[in-house]
């Protein structure tokens, strides 16, 4: 009988990703065979008996995989909670009958395209660093960035003591007190466009995520989600390598 770490078998039954599950085993929030779990035990799927705050956790769980695009509006936390009483992305999504969990997150003054699931291998796999999957990020900076400004947000910088990748910047329209800048980055340091702005001397007063890889926020009112279209899945688990337009 093969064994699984029991945060690889939390996510696989699609309760929620594996660094959640983490978090809530820390927690206590897990037991295994009626006895606290710990973070790598090795469980024996349909033999031991993992549950979560006292209710079973089966595979069966994970037969349903929900996939939502969410367009996150300015002054929510990409979280499911909030001990400081902030409003949550979890408000947004309460018609959603599956407790679905976000992959990534924008931080509570930006806004734009954040995906939402219940598929735990999923949101590991577009978390993990070694995943390049491009994200692209309409900035509004106060005044003119120079040359100079420009070039160095297009080389790799060092953030929090981290070297980052190299970013593209380009200008996408330019008024006397105010520039509109597009990013594509292929990795999401916590508030990294801030801090990038932030070196070069220049203020952010906008900022929007508008694609992950080719999936486009599009017309998506803000605070409305939608579900994935099956293509959209396909493209995100690697398994289609473009999206197609396709009618409502």
């Amino acid at each position: 009988m093969e064994s699984l770490r029991i945060q690889k078998y939390i996510a696989e039954c699609g309760l929620m990703s594996r660094r959640a599950a983490e978090r809530e085993i820390e927690e206590g929030s897990f037991t295994v065979n009626g006895k606290l779990a710990y973070i790598g035990q090795k469980i024996r799927p349909g033999y031991d008996q993992v549950s979560y705050k006292g209710k079973k956790v089966r595979k069966e769980n994970g037969s349903h995989f929900v996939y939502i695009m969410l367009n996150k509006p300015k002054g929510y936390v990409t979280t499911l909670s909030d001990e400081k009483g902030r409003k949550c992305v979890a408000e947004l999504v309460r018609s959603v009958k599956t407790r679905v969990y976000p992959v990534g997150r924008l931080d509570m003054a930006s806004e734009g395209l954040l995906l939402l699931t219940n598929d735990g291998d999923l949101t590991n796999k577009l978390t993990h660093p070694k995943h390049e999957m491009p994200k692209i990020y309409k900035v509004k900076v106060k005044g003119k960035p120079t040359k100079h400004c420009l070039d160095c947000l297009n080389r790799p910088m060092i953030i929090d003591g981290y070297k980052t990748k190299p970013a593209c910047c380009e200008v996408i329209s330019q008024e006397e007190d105010k520039t509109v800048l597009q990013f594509t980055l292929l990795e999401g340091r916590n508030r990294q466009i801030r801090k990038m702005c932030e070196q070069v001397g220049l203020q952010v007063q906008s900022l929007k995520r508008i694609a992950i890889g080719e999936l486009s926020l599009g017309n998506l009112p803000r605070g409305r989600f939608v579900y994935l279209k099956e293509e959209e899945i396909e493209y995100l688990k690697g398994e289609r390598k473009h999206v197609e337009d396709t009618p409502d």
